[in-house]
């Protein structure tokens, strides 16, 4: 096969809600049919190893290997290596399970032998049973920087150490200028439609679409655009979307996903829980969809998915993308 077929999806994903549309949509499009372009801006080196948590929640949710209690990290883990740490003195806050070490460790042994993580992540995939196309957004180290009232800190020290307490002031991504986006990102035209997963907009979403390039060729791209909301009941379902909706100086609901997403998207998928804000979301130009966007088990994520699909479609169908 030459490139994705002209039915195929995009998918821009992070995150745990990222890598449950995800699933969602491998479950309903055949693998041909599917790519998911995945955040690296929250990778990070730690204990000497190169973290990929988006990449790597999307590729064990896929896999089926990611723990179904916490959705990221390996279901069935044990943590000897961070208990023998601990014990030694070592870092412990950004916790690395013995399963999940292993994927760090020899990711990091070949990007040091010169493997693109492009080539690494395609074999991971394949190794773990993965049959869409699993993408980084870039080759390039981008690292998200978060401003706060602290300082700036690195994100994961932000997120995971400091439990996102210090509060938001902006986000930057330290690289981002000199990166150069995965081919699947260069060209939308001839897709079926992109989906923006549920992942948190300003530190999942937002980095793919800083990646020089990306953002224009999206707002100039000839197909349907839809974003899922992350945000239900004025509540992120995971993570702290929320919080930085509202320290950001953005509506803390899914009217405030949708104007943050108001000129890269052609269509909003709007949680039943918060119908009434419809009417708000279609002045701003958006077509609405209403569904019940919670996935809770693996058959949500497939009527999700499905609903997503079936918008597209109804978008391509009345030209509101063209």
């Amino acid at each position: 096969m030459s490139g994705p077929s002209s039915r195929s999806i995009l998918a821009l994903a992070g995150g745990v809600g990222g890598a449950k549309l995800a699933l969602g949509l491998a479950a309903v499009l055949s693998a041909d049919q599917l790519t998911v372009a995945v955040n690296t801006a929250d990778d990070f080196e730690h204990l000497g190893l190169y973290i990929c948590p988006d990449l790597d929640t999307v590729m064990y949710t896929l896999g089926g290997l990611a723990n179904p209690e916490t959705g990221w990290g390996r279901r069935d883990e044990t943590w000897n290596v961070m208990g023998a740490l601990g014990q030694v003195g070592g870092e412990t806050w950004f916790r690395l399970g013995d399963k999940d070490l292993a994927t760090h460790l020899e990711r990091t042994r070949r990007l040091r032998a010169g493997e693109s993580l492009t080539s690494i992540i395609a074999d991971l995939a394949r190794r773990f049973g993965i049959a869409p196309a699993v993408v980084p957004m870039c080759d390039a180290p981008v690292r998200t920087m978060v401003k706060t009232d602290e300082g700036e800190l690195a994100f994961q020290d932000w997120f995971v150490r400091l439990q996102c307490k210090p509060v938001v002031r902006a986000v930057r991504f330290a690289g981002i200028e000199t990166a150069r986006p995965h081919p699947a990102l260069r060209s939308f035209d001839g897709l079926r439609g992109v989906v923006f997963c549920p992942s948190n907009p300003f530190v999942s979403v937002a980095p793919i679409l800083a990646v020089p390039d990306v953002r224009v060729a999206l707002q100039r791209a000839k197909v349907p655009r839809i974003a899922v909301t992350p945000i239900v009941g004025g509540q992120a379902i995971k993570g702290p979307a929320a919080k930085m909706l509202a320290e950001l100086g953005h509506d803390v609901s899914a009217l405030g996903v949708a104007k943050y997403y108001q000129r890269l998207v052609d269509g909003f998928m709007l949680d039943a829980q918060d119908a009434a804000l419809k009417p708000e979301i279609e002045h701003l130009g958006l077509k609405v969809k209403v569904a019940d966007t919670m996935m809770r088990d693996d058959q949500d994520k497939r009527r999700v998915a499905e609903a997503a699909i079936e918008f597209m479609d109804e978008i391509a169908a009345d030209g509101r993308h063209s």
